[in-house]
């Protein structure tokens, strides 16, 4: 009995785990943002923001003709479900996302893939095209909101 009991812990755990609602640290330390349901997918804005960095220069200031990010922000948007698995019991859970990914710096959007990494880490990639030319950036969990 015990052991069923842990098994269902991690499972539970692991559910929990591939939800990418909740709060993250964007990859250059600039911004939280809170990804939130919208209507039937995902968005994500910002919650905070901790710095005015250059996201593609690390360390830099960001151009003087950047988006200045602000409190409820629109980064992340219409991210629904492109990839699923099943879980022991049969039910079928999202394990990556297809949606649109604001940059602030250019102020262009961009395709995008969500997933969550094998660290718990929430993994973007941006592209143009094909997701083959893209790029890939991981923002760290901050809190996870209640299921």
């Amino acid at each position: 009995m015990r052991n069923v009991l842990v098994l269902l812990a991690v499972l539970a755990a692991g559910a929990a785990q591939a939800d990418p609602r909740g709060l993250w640290l964007t990859a250059s330390g600039n911004l939280e943002v809170r990804i939130e349901p919208c209507g039937a997918a995902l968005c994500g804005n910002v919650a905070r923001v901790l710095a005015n960095q250059s996201m593609s220069r690390p360390g830099e200031a960001m151009s003087a003709d950047a988006q200045p990010a602000y409190a409820g922000m629109p980064l992340l948007s219409d991210f629904v479900p492109s990839a699923h698995r099943a879980t022991a019991d049969g039910e079928r859970v999202a394990t990556e996302w297809r949606g649109r990914l604001f940059n602030r710096e250019n102020g262009k959007t961009y395709d995008c893939l969500m997933s969550l990494g094998p660290a718990g880490e929430l993994q973007l990639r941006a592209y143009v095209g094909l997701p083959l030319f893209g790029r890939t950036q991981a923002w760290r969990r901050l809190s996870q909101e209640a299921q």
